[in-house]
């Protein structure tokens, strides 16, 4: 291996070996597509809080829930996930009244089951990508590692040709190595931080979303008690 005196950050990465700099783009594309997804994911979050703040303070607002599904089946608008689990529960509690000799027990079991099939399709894709993140959290490190193990055996490798090792000789050739794994923990820690942060964010939607389906079939088996 050969020995460099420069030791600046572009320069280490220059003369790191082949496997070392295979490692670092591969760490540094994951990095990127992290930082991609914990982007996309802030703002994915965020929509969802407040198209639910809207439509809740809709649903509270308003005691005719016909002008309610009408409004989020027309499509003028885009709608959020308790919109969606809403719009499924709704359309099926009417669905299964219009059929002869249907109890209302039979009746709020569908429609219990299909807002529950959207709700977990909701969230789905309120967790995708999610275990990407904990993935690159978990698995950096140990490939920056990887890369580091190797670097520093190709360094104490390029010393068997020197008639006295000295710090000078070593030192260059770690430091190589030790920016695998600086680069992987720089990856790691990012996916790590939003991975906990969101899914604590996911899991408060997913009460939200729960408590919002025991309210409505609460207030529908109160309407087909009635009719």
């Amino acid at each position: 291996m050969e020995i460099t005196k420069d030791l600046s950050f572009v320069g280490m990465i220059a003369n790191a070996s082949v496997v070392v700099q295979v490692i670092l783009a591969l760490l540094l594309l994951v990095s990127l597509m992290s930082w991609w997804h914990i982007f996309m994911k802030m703002f994915s979050i965020r929509r969802a809080y407040k198209q639910s703040d809207n439509f809740e303070r809709e649903f509270w607002s308003s005691s005719d829930l016909n002008a309610i599904y009408q409004s989020a089946s027309s499509g003028r608008h885009e709608t959020g996930s308790m919109e969606r689990i809403f719009e499924s529960g709704f359309r099926e509690f009417m669905k299964l009244k219009r059929q002869p000799g249907m109890e209302n027990g039979a009746v709020m079991e569908g429609t219990r089951r299909a807002m529950r099939a959207t709700y977990q399709r909701e969230m789905d894709t309120l967790e995708a990508n999610l275990p990407f993140l904990a993935t690159v959290g978990s698995v950096s490190p140990y490939v920056g590692l990887f890369g580091t193990v190797w670097g520093i055996m190709n360094a104490f490798r390029g010393l068997a040709n020197v008639a006295q090792a000295t710090l000078a000789h070593v030192a260059p050739g770690i430091a190589e190595a030790l920016i695998a794994t600086a680069i992987g923990l720089f990856a790691a820690i990012p996916a790590v931080v939003a991975y906990n942060r969101y899914s604590h964010e996911v899991d408060r939607l997913a009460s939200r979303f729960d408590s919002f389906m025991e309210e409505l079939s609460n207030v529908l088996q109160r309407q087909a008690g009635r009719s």
